[in-house]
């Protein structure tokens, strides 16, 4: 009787070739998946389709005036995110604007963290102290609406001092002049950063649109009456000068021609307050040239 023969027993380890093939091939395929995400996700915030935001390339602190140092663009998925509705497209669109909150590093800015006026910020949030940089000090200056750009200088704002003073104030003579006075206007500073105002504005509309004041009290409110500005001392006691012999005049400077922020004091004549020495008539003169136009 024919008996069959037994089977061939398999060698050992020949599937080891298959289950390496197998891992290899998941492995390219994981790789695949992963470059193709990363290509198609462009840094973005979140998957899908994106549109540019603006967010915070640093921390912003409450009662801030943003600057281009402190935002950049991002790309954000507009998935179902409504949040995206009151952002900002390109970074000119916040520049001037004023932060109601702390904003942290790398969050979305968005229309309702920001004001366009330091007074739509509520006054319980005011910091300890003004924004001084290094080697500086605040003065106050009065102003009105027609020496005042009719209250459309804000916080933040840079603003430049016009003086028109007769020129027998720097007369040395003890005779009288001859003739109508002479009188010269002048712009003897200019990028005075403003740093905090009197008396609110009317009107002043928040970074999201919406008015907070009623139409009664921004009729009763009035057109801020001073202006705190930045500057060293030297600067200042020329300034006081100025406001007690010449009239001024201030014109705002467009935000296309602000300077960075400062962050020290750069006047090597001036450099700490104890620089400062006092002024007279002849250094007015010497320092600003009335009476040699």
């Amino acid at each position: 009787m024919a008996v069959a023969p037994a089977a061939a027993r398999p060698r050992p380890g020949g599937g080891r070739l298959f289950i390496i093939v197998g891992v290899l091939l998941a492995v390219v395929a994981f790789g695949a998946v992963f470059l193709l995400s990363s290509l198609g996700g462009g840094g973005a915030i979140g998957g899908g389709p994106t549109t540019s935001v603006v967010i915070a390339k640093q921390p912003i602190p409450l009662r801030h005036q943003l600057t281009s140092a402190d935002v950049e663009i991002a790309k954000a998925s507009v998935n179902g995110n409504a949040s995206l509705g009151n952002t900002y497209p390109s970074a000119t669109d916040v520049m001037g604007l004023v932060s109601e909150v702390n904003i942290s590093k790398g969050s979305i800015i968005t229309s309702d963290m920001l004001a366009r006026d330091l007074s739509l910020v509520p006054e319980g949030a005011a910091p300890a102290y003004l924004p001084l940089a290094k080697g500086y000090v605040a003065m106050t200056i009065p102003t009105g609406e027609q020496q005042g750009v009719a209250g459309h200088i804000s916080v933040g704002d840079y603003i430049t001092i016009i003086a028109s003073a007769t020129l027998t104030i720097f007369s040395t003579s003890t005779g009288q002049q001859q003739g109508p006075a002479r009188q010269v206007s002048k712009t003897v500073f200019t990028q005075l950063r403003i740093i905090g105002l009197g008396p609110a504005s009317s009107g002043v509309q928040p970074a999201a649109g919406s008015s907070t004041t009623t139409s009664n009290s921004a009729q009763s409110s009035g057109v801020t009456s001073s202006l705190t500005v930045e500057l060293t001392q030297c600067d200042a006691e020329y300034l006081v000068w100025f406001l007690a012999n010449a009239t001024l005049r201030y014109t705002l400077e467009s935000y296309k021609d602000y300077g960075t922020t400062p962050t020290d004091n750069q006047d090597t004549s001036c450099a700490t307050i104890q620089a400062a020495g006092g002024v007279t008539n002849k250094q007015v003169d010497a320092k600003f040239h009335f009476t040699s136009l």
